[in-house]
């Protein structure tokens, strides 16, 4: 059981804002109740929507202070990634409406620029602010512009390609920018890789401004700071000793070092993004907060609280329920430990997910063969090539969202060399709440054309084990997709058809579960499908010239349906999520809105059979 909260609490001053310059207006000595006002109205919202809690508890002294200083909208902010944006949300005119968050037609997840003007650009994939903001630098620039852009990047964002890309593009491409990075050493899991390790000196930072604030006060004692070479040897001296030249990185890449700062001092903060403000060249602001500020369950575990489901209804709860079935991460991720148990080649990677992708006892019972790479999704394919050239039988995990940033890589470097790789794309299909930047839709229509590729999408627990054997046994590269939410013991349903001939459903994975009883309904033959290249064996044996109809957890188009049309002459229906970006919300209504639940299927297969010649399933 979660702990209880307030969910109703006071917050008379959050009420009266409805735009950043309202927070501009307020007296400074009323900004820390504002933001315990926040935090207390977040964590009720979430504990009753669900939802990325601990990242936007963080950065409330921040959202505040971009408010006070810039002009928005017309200055412009790219949080990276959004989903510390609760707070910029709240105070940018939607406050009234959180309670809607995440739910089908509510606020988003994510910063959307559709939701409101001072969204910027969409924030739901990491790595991508940085280059996002300069674009609009080099546009503001190139007519004459006097806007502000600020991009807000995590520590952990900041190894990223696009992010280094950008990094190495900024001095050349303009002279404004600001990036702040706020550096809470975490992504969802702790940070990894040396940029983690030089952002991780934080303390050291700080502690740096508390030695050098008792440095001066001693020179000042001494007659020895009248100078102002005292001021700039002092800085550089201790700085060098402290800092390990941190600053350096960026200033060499031609911005200029501020901080490091607490990210919870908000006069502080103002400051510094006042300097930032007005300084010529770009500016890479350093920040320092605590995931989950404000909140000590998020504070103490701040991955366990990352992305939480509602807990408000908790303490109403039967405790005698019986536990849920294992998901399909843990299912996957407790196979792939036990085959390591005897397979020493098999090694583990994942980008900065090892508890979400279910790989926790992996990396606890092997140390040595688990790879977490951060947010670095084409790096941890291209790696898995290496081990594989070189022996070895590495799994990649990955949300198949994600996934689509290493497309190129899994063509050039796995594909094209024929490497037996594996790669498990969990939460493939929709993963509701989240809404479209986490949908995992689009792994089949990317990967299908890749030459040399297996794809299986197992319906239960026991066919993600048979999946995973067969993916070692294969030479070659394999990917194996299911979705959010628990996995289905088995075994998946299989109906005959009231005859040979008799309309058949071939459903993908799990979806023979949404199939089976619309197929009842109208008497039609059920296969379940777990394999999506090559083509399951059955088209082989239907009768031509038999209606068949497909079902999907991914995009209609370019996926398993599309493949059966460019090679069945027959009669064909195909059924997956529409060809337009699908919305935030539960799976039963995101499914009733796109007809694919049970009441939709039966529709739209009863007419596809009633259009038929000689029709008999009207």
């Amino acid at each position: 059981m979660r702990p209880a909260i307030d969910l109703a609490p006071a917050t008379p001053l959050l009420d009266a804002i409805d735009a950043p310059e309202a927070v501009k207006a307020l007296p400074e000595a009323d900004l820390p109740r504002l933001a315990a006002e926040i935090r207390a109205r977040m964590v009720a919202i979430v504990s009753r929507t669900g939802g990325h809690l601990a990242p936007s508890l963080g950065v409330v002294e921040l959202a505040l202070a971009l408010c006070r200083v810039f002009d928005f909208p017309q200055d412009k902010v790219v949080w990276d990634v959004g989903h510390q944006a609760y707070a910029w949300k709240m105070l940018t005119g939607r406050n009234a409406r959180m309670e809607t968050l995440r739910r089908f037609g509510g606020i988003r997840g994510f910063p959307f620029p559709d939701e409101s003007p001072y969204d910027a650009s969409v924030g739901g994939h990491a790595g991508v602010a940085l280059a996002t903001a300069l674009g609009f630098a080099v546009a503001r620039d190139a007519r004459g512009g006097r806007e502000h852009v600020i991009a807000v990047v995590g520590d952990a964002s900041l190894t990223n390609g696009i992010s280094l890309e950008a990094l190495n593009a900024v001095r050349h491409a303009t002279d404004r920018l600001i990036l702040v990075i706020n550096d809470n050493g975490m992504s969802i899991s702790r940070n990894v890789g040396a940029l983690a390790r030089l952002f991780a000196r934080q303390l050291t930072g700080l502690r740096y401004n508390r030695i050098r604030a008792a440095a001066e006060a001693a020179g000042h004692r001494l007659r020895l700071n009248r100078t102002a070479a005292f001021w700039r040897g002092l800085k550089t001296t201790v700085k060098t000793l402290l800092l390990r030249n941190r600053s350096a990185i960026f200033e060499d890449l031609g911005l200029r070092y501020i901080g490091p700062i607490d990210g919870h001092d908000l006069p502080a903060l103002c400051d510094a993004l006042r300097t930032a403000a007005e300084a010529a060249g770009p500016i890479a602001l350093h920040i320092a907060t605590v995931k989950g500020k404000g909140y000590a369950p998020a504070e103490r575990n701040p991955s366990k609280w990352h992305g939480v489901g509602p807990w408000a209804a908790d303490a109403r709860k039967n405790a005698a329920a019986a536990p849920p079935a294992p998901s399909w991460s843990a299912a996957c991720g407790l196979a792939l430990a036990r085959r390591a148990q005897g397979n020493p080649a098999i090694h583990a990677i994942t980008a900065a997910m090892r508890s979400g992708t279910g790989l926790t006892p992996f990396f606890r019972d092997f140390p040595t063969r688990a790879h977490d790479v951060g947010i670095c999704e084409g790096y941890a394919v291209a790696f898995a090539a290496g081990l594989a050239a070189a022996g070895l039988r590495p799994v990649v995990a990955l949300y198949s969202t994600f996934a689509q940033r290493a497309v190129d890589n899994v063509m050039h470097d796995v594909c094209l060399p024929n490497l037996p790789v594996v790669l498990c794309l969990d939460r493939a299909g929709v993963v509701g709440p989240d809404g479209p930047t986490h949908h995992g839709l689009y792994d089949l229509a990317m990967l299908r054309a890749l030459p040399n590729l297996t794809i299986l999408a197992p319906a239960t627990r026991p066919g993600l084990e048979a999946a995973l054997d067969h993916a070692f046994a294969c030479p070659g590269p394999t990917v194996i997709r299911y979705p959010r939410g628990a996995a289905p013991e088995g075994p998946a349903p299989r109906l005959p058809g009231a005859t040979p001939q008799a309309p058949i459903i071939l459903a993908l994975g799990p979806t023979v579960f949404w199939a089976e009883p619309v197929a009842r309904a109208l008497g039609l033959a059920l296969e379940p499908v777990e394999r999506v290249k090559p083509l399951p064996d059955i088209l082989r044996a239907l009768t031509p010239g038999r209606p068949v109809i497909t079902l999907e957890d991914a995009a209609a188009e370019g996926g398993f349906g599309s493949a059966v049309a460019e090679v069945w002459p027959g009669p064909l229906l195909v059924l997956g999520w529409p060809d337009r970006f699908v919305p935030q919300g539960s799976e039963g209504e995101l499914r009733a809105a796109c007809g694919l639940d049970a009441h939709g299927l039966r529709m739209r297969i009863a007419a596809f059979l009633g259009g038929l010649p000689g029709a008999s399933h009207a």
